[in-house]
């Protein structure tokens, strides 16, 4: 009560009649209904149809917040799938920081607790990267530091162009200008508030009222974007602070895939099959599994032609031998055969290496042989090189299962096979052997293709093997970028470290000039 008097205490005599005469015109439109209201012995139905109104009206606002926050939900930064595994865990570290923000601990209006808020986002990232460093935050170089400013800052001006209205007009002065209006409409508001409560007191309660309701229905609305910009705000620092600290970031814009490598270019030279020049970055497959499985076979039906010798000796193959191979759907590919994993030929560190620079492998193995206990050894073996790098993701396998038509009935061959419900004993025979291949090498079935490769009788090579291979190439070009992104940032090292050396080199050659102009010029 008393800060009421005091209120009206402040309040200039002028002022308040001016307030009056425009407020009175409404007052007396809202009085005469009111009059006419009670006349009629209306007012009861009056205040049913208000609290009518007033309830739809709040359930609607509550649908359009339910409405939003899925929308929201739909609005917020993903992590990259380029990204190495060992940023997998510290973006759950993100996420959970983003989905502990409180609107009330953040308020948007308060510039310093944003900055605070970033900050915590850069520490929990740094932090993760650099974990026996006191202060995580510095361990970064300045050109990256730089190039994530300015990435940022790019993404800001788009956002802000193309989701706010007029934003393309408006000034820095204007939105001073706004804070200011919007502070003295409070105030004149306020007044208006008193006075209305002077003058009809039943009118401003019910006003009041109705202002409490729909500043609660509209502040629900106005919470969830507040806590989805402070997640975003928090996903978004996090996403480039990943990148950051990471170093995973070229200092140029360029496509990383975009420019054939060095070892790639070698390859491409001395590869079988050859094709016209292409400046992007090859696919790299590699064949792997043992001797007479039906490699080079496989290599010539991926063709549609004769390209290799198939291996019908166990040393066939005494290299890893590349084929150029282009078709519809696939990106331009280098294809590897390596000599069988129970050879002498076989060299393991060679072939992890190859493993390592490998977009996509596929396994090829014969159902018919069940001694598979130097496959799983060998298969083992690359899996725990490829997991031992974790910043690039293990290139995804594909088991390429031979020699069905040599599983009983053998006289029988009658594609195609219904290996989802098979009916056939052959068919029953294929998807028992299916099965069993994939537990001896832990591979899961949804990556076995089954497939002849005998000529005349070749089978599932097109329509199952392709259709797989096609299926993996998202996968496969993600590990193709993270390769070229490793590659670019060595070539980048040299390149940038070339480049200082001969600007030092150019600045102690002139210095001695320089020193010697300026001190003639001092003279």
């Amino acid at each position: 009560m008393k800060g009421f008097l005091a209120l009206f205490a402040r309040l200039d005599p002028l002022r308040l009649t001016a307030l009056l005469l425009l407020v009175l015109p409404g007052l007396i439109v809202f009085g005469l209904g009111l009059f006419w209201l009670w006349q009629a012995d209306q007012v009861l139905w009056w205040l049913v149809g208000f609290a009518l109104c007033g309830g739809v009206g709040f359930g609607l606002q509550q649908w359009l917040v339910k409405r939003d926050r899925r929308l929201l939900a739909d609005a917020v930064t993903e992590p990259n799938p380029d990204w190495p595994p060992s940023a997998d865990a510290v973006w759950e570290k993100v996420d959970a920081l983003a989905a502990g923000c409180d609107p009330a601990d953040w308020p948007l209006d308060d510039g310093s607790r944003v900055l605070e808020l970033g900050r915590r986002t850069l520490d929990e990232v740094a932090r993760a990267y650099h974990p026996e460093v006191d202060q995580p935050l510095l361990e970064l170089t300045v050109p990256h530091a730089l190039l994530i400013v300015e990435r940022a800052c790019r993404d800001l001006r788009r956002d802000v162009t193309e989701q706010i209205p007029f934003s393309h007009r408006l000034t820095m002065g204007d939105l001073l200008r706004m804070q200011r209006w919007k502070d003295t409409a409070e105030k004149a508001f306020d007044v208006y508030r008193a006075g209305r409560m002077v003058i009809n007191p039943l009118d401003a309660l019910i006003g009041e009222a109705w202002r409490h309701l729909r500043e609660r229905s509209f502040g629900l609305a106005r919470n969830e974007i507040h806590r989805w910009l402070l997640r975003a705000f928090v996903r978004k620092v996090g996403y480039y602070a990943i990148d950051l600290y990471s170093g995973r970031v070229p200092l140029d814009d360029a496509d990383p895939a975009q420019g054939v490598s060095a070892g790639s270019k070698a390859d491409r030279a001395e590869a079988i099959t050859r094709s016209a020049d292409d400046e992007a970055e090859p696919l790299r497959i590699l064949l792997l599994g043992r001797a007479n499985a039906g490699k080079s076979s496989l290599i010539n039906a991926l063709f549609g032609r004769l390209v290799s010798a198939t291996d019908a000796l166990p040393d066939t193959t005494r290299s890893l031998m590349p084929y150029t191979l282009e078709r519809e759907g696939l990106t331009r590919a280098l294809v590897f055969d390596s000599p069988g994993c129970d050879t002498a030929l076989f060299d393991p560190e060679r072939i992890e290496r190859a493993a390592r620079e490998a977009d996509l492998i596929l396994w090829v193995s014969a159902v018919n042989r069940p001694d598979r206990q130097q496959e799983r050894e060998v298969l083992d073996r690359i899996r725990a090189h490829l997991a031992a790098s974790p910043q690039r993701r293990p290139p995804p396998l594909i088991l390429v299962a031979t020699r069905i038509d040599q599983l009983r009935p053998a006289a029988e061959w009658a594609p195609p096979y219904d290996l989802a419900d098979p009916q056939r004993p052959k068919a029953v025979n294929i998807r028992a052997a299916v099965g069993a291949l994939g537990e001896d090498l832990d591979i899961a079935i949804a990556r076995i293709v089954p497939v002849c490769l005998a000529e005349g009788r070749v089978y599932n090579v097109d329509d199952g093997l392709w259709a797989t291979v096609l299926a993996e190439q998202d996968a496969a070009t993600r590990s193709r970028l993270l390769r070229c992104m490793e590659t670019r940032r060595r070539a980048e090292n040299w390149t940038l470290l070339a480049r200082q050396l001969t600007a030092t080199g150019r600045l102690l050659r002139d210095l001695p000039g320089k020193l010697f102009d300026r001190s003639r010029n001092g003279k």
